[in-house]
């Protein structure tokens, strides 16, 4: 089944914690939490404070999307707040490897992401080490930007190497994500779908319809 992945930067931050509870009771499978350092991508967002803040928000899996250089001495914050999940870039560390070795040994799932520009040889070479791949569809730091489409063939070479392993690891996407690009990415082989304006749009009451149309029904 495709899993939705609210971006809680696009919610209502005034109200975090309700809204965390709103999409978690329309159907979401993850809360998506982004966190820039101004330096890595040109902007700033949340740190671990905010994490253990809404943490009790919701029983959700916190899927924690590191976009900060260096990564590694932050790790142990994030893990102690309350991420489930924590992705970190090819580019923000010397040593991926020991990177992801890290987050594992704190008892957490270990993703690694792949900006629009990056490789996607690199990770190949760490497939067997990780629980979640993301692909950036756009270039990190801001929302609202436009779906970059090569992006597709990139989740489509992961999707394969994925299965040739037959490996449990999640195909995420992120960037530029409605209905129409969600349904692209889905067919492309994409099991994650991190959305944020699409989610929040409308309001509470709207959330579980665009929760669901986000997901496309051919593959749950």
């Amino acid at each position: 089944m495709t899993k939705i992945a609210p971006s809680v930067l696009a919610a209502d931050l005034l109200k975090i914690e309700q809204e965390v509870s709103n999409v978690d009771k329309a159907g979401a499978e993850y809360i998506h939490i982004d966190v820039m350092d101004g330096h890595f991508v040109p902007n700033i967002t949340m740190g671990p404070s905010v994490v253990k803040a809404i943490r009790d928000s919701s029983p959700l899996p916190f899927d924690v999307h590191l976009m900060i250089a260096p990564a590694d001495p932050y790790i142990v914050a994030f893990a102690e707040a309350g991420a489930d999940i924590i992705t970190v870039h090819q580019e923000a560390g010397p040593h991926l490897s020991r990177t992801l070795q890290l987050i594992k040994s704190l008892g957490k799932k270990a993703g690694v992401s792949l900006n629009p520009a990056t490789p996607v040889e690199t990770v190949l070479e760490v497939l067997n080490e990780v629980d979640l791949v993301l692909v950036m569809s756009v270039n990190p730091g801001f929302s609202g930007q436009a779906f970059i489409s090569k992006t597709l063939k990139k989740i489509s070479i992961i999707r394969q190497a994925i299965d040739d392993i037959g490996r449990d690891i999640d195909l995420e996407i992120d960037g530029g994500i409605n209905k129409t690009t969600s349904k692209a990415a889905i067919q492309a082989g994409a099991d994650v779908i991190v959305a944020g304006s699409a989610t929040f749009a409308g309001g509470r009451r709207q959330y579980a319809a665009n929760i669901r149309g986000l997901r496309n029904d051919k593959r749950g």
